[in-house]
């Protein structure tokens, strides 16, 4: 078996609209230690991230308590929305989950999303054979990963785990068939009960 656990970003400094070099807030910056306390029983083998600097830093204080280092990987990127930042987001995301193929100028269909996620994750399934890894992500990414495997996932749960950062599924699968999704609420699993 290999388990993945994704790892959606903490929050990010909203100011900062440049998708690649958003950086997280005061907030993620200490909510990452929920990412790092919830993965420190568990047997990392490597840590893999969208290139994107808020996906890193979320892993990047569990990456460096376990002296691992950080691969970038491209193709585990947000969605590229459009050139420009889009005043009505809810209507753009409604639009975009009610058909994947849907984008604006500049910009990447969920399915777009989904093809580059999955094509990325199946060539660490090769490449990892029986290793548990960490992958920093994002939402919508994430999201689409999840549709991938769960039809069923769609514009209700995307919103409503839309405010939910960070937040951690962990996949396991069997070569490339996955045998199991499990979400994790970071928030919910008091993992700062001496605090």
């Amino acid at each position: 078996m290999t388990t993945v656990y994704f790892v959606r970003h903490a929050e990010p400094n909203f100011q900062n609209h440049d998708d690649q070099t958003r950086e997280l807030s005061p907030k993620g910056l200490r909510d990452r230690r929920l990412v790092t306390a919830f993965l420190s029983d568990k047997a990392v083998d490597m840590v893999l991230s969208s290139p994107y600097k808020r996906a890193v830093d979320t892993v990047a204080d569990f990456a460096e308590a376990r002296n691992l280092d950080i691969t970038t990987v491209w193709d585990f990127r947000e969605r590229k929305v459009e050139s420009a930042w889009i005043g009505d987001f809810n209507g753009f995301c409604r639009r975009q989950w009610a058909d994947f193929d849907y984008k604006r100028f500049g910009g990447e269909s969920l399915r777009e999303v989904q093809k580059r996620n999955i094509r990325a994750l199946n060539a660490v399934l090769d490449a990892c054979k029986e290793k548990t890894i960490v992958i920093g992500s994002h939402g919508t990414a994430l999201s689409t990963v999840l549709n991938h495997y769960d039809p069923t996932f769609g514009y209700a749960d995307f919103e409503r785990i839309r405010g939910l950062m960070p937040w951690v599924v962990k996949f396991t699968f069997d070569d490339h068939v996955c045998t199991q999704i499990q979400p994790f609420d970071l928030f919910a699993l008091n993992l700062f009960r001496d605090e």
